[in-house]
């Protein structure tokens, strides 16, 4: 099924794919940003998202689709459900020269999901990790 017929605007149709996934998480477009890359002929989708409180970004989700729009509908399939699929974890961090200890939330399959979250796009030394917890379910 071609779904980037002569009826649908990839660019359109991207857009609102993103705005459905901004409005589902609550999230305002600004601290989220849609990363694609080519991947095995495929479309890799990284969803970051950026703390305005202390400046950092970290990975949400990634997905990959046969095109940009195939990996969007998934991602927002994702954010759909993730919360009854998937833990909730705490993190508490301090970035290196700070002093300000950090408390980051993450939703992964298990705890090494939850800190490549956290370390996704750093260097593992730039971030001192005092905790992982794994939040009850409520």
């Amino acid at each position: 099924m071609n779904m980037t017929g002569a009826g649908t605007d990839i660019h359109v149709e991207s857009v609102k794919l993103q705005k459905k996934i901004e409005s589902h998480l609550g999230i305002k477009g600004s601290e989220l940003s849609f990363e694609f890359s080519a991947t095995e002929g495929k479309t890799k989708l990284d969803m970051i998202t950026i703390n305005p409180r202390h400046n950092q970004s970290f990975l949400f989700h990634s997905e990959v689709g046969i095109d940009k729009l195939d990996a969007l509908r998934k991602m927002l399939e994702y954010v759909k459900s993730y919360k009854d699929k998937y833990n909730s974890y705490t993190i508490q961090w301090i970035a290196k020269g700070e002093s300000e200890l950090h408390t980051s939330y993450f939703t992964a399959s298990n705890m090494y999901d939850a800190l490549d979250k956290l370390y996704y796009g750093r260097d593992i030394n730039t971030i001192t990790v005092f905790s992982v917890v794994l939040n009850p379910v409520a």
